[in-house]
């Protein structure tokens, strides 16, 4: 089963709006990316914890999208 993580990618142009990616685990969402972005620096990967959206994730592993005018940021943990 596929999970949704969230990228941080940069290319030679700055850095890209925020990217999400289906695999089964981080290190598989790196190939996908690494594969899908060859010249951009994978600066981040994390899982989206709670959250949501309203534009197309993809539901397979290796589906990738932009999603544009929205920023990189890291999730944050709400346990304390």
């Amino acid at each position: 089963m596929t999970k949704l993580f969230i990228a941080q990618v940069r290319d030679a142009r700055g850095e890209k709006p925020l990217v999400t990616v289906r695999a089964e685990a981080e290190g598989e969402a790196r190939l996908f990316l690494t594969a899908a972005y060859p010249d951009a620096e994978i600066a981040a990967i994390a899982e989206p914890s709670d959250w949501t959206s309203d534009a197309d994730t993809g539901t397979r592993a290796g589906d990738i999208r932009e999603h544009p005018d929205v920023a990189w940021q890291m999730p944050s943990s709400l346990a304390g």
